[in-house]
């Protein structure tokens, strides 16, 4: 079977729109123009991880897959510097108080994603491990 690549590079844009809230004015940042390859003028290279193959088939069997892209500092000017497939690193990143932008994941990178994890295998379920029978308490002393 042939190796099937863990990163690709992405292109886009990031577009400002202005927005007043409550009668503050500020700019809701967005992206546009995503599409594989590195012909625009902001590119990042999506790297895929085995640890994140559950995080991918829950992004992938959702109605809108999307695209997660870290952009700097919550509220600042966006400098976008990382992009992920996973709503769990993109969790992270909001965690941290960084700005996240997403968009929708473009087919070309679902179906590589797909075949990714057709490659590799789906995660391991991660089910509940069951506790053996006094694990983790102390014993009594037998006399």
């Amino acid at each position: 079977m042939a190796s099937i690549s863990s990163t690709r590079p992405l292109s886009f844009t990031i577009v400002g729109e202005p927005l007043t809230i409550k009668g503050f004015a500020t700019t809701r940042w967005r992206i546009a123009n995503l599409t594989p390859g590195d012909a625009g003028p902001c590119r990042l290279d999506l790297q895929l991880y085995m640890t994140e193959r559950s995080a991918y088939r829950f992004n992938l069997t959702s109605r809108t897959p999307r695209l997660f892209i870290r952009a700097g500092e919550a509220g600042g000017m966006p400098r976008p510097d990382a992009i992920t497939a996973s709503q769990d690193v993109a969790a992270g990143w909001l965690d941290g108080e960084h700005q996240v932008l997403e968009v929708d994941m473009p087919l070309a990178i679902q179906a590589w994603l797909e075949a990714y994890l057709a490659h590799h295998g789906e995660a391991p379920e991660e089910g509940r491990k069951k506790k053996r029978k006094g694990a983790g308490r102390a014993r009594e002393a037998e006399s």
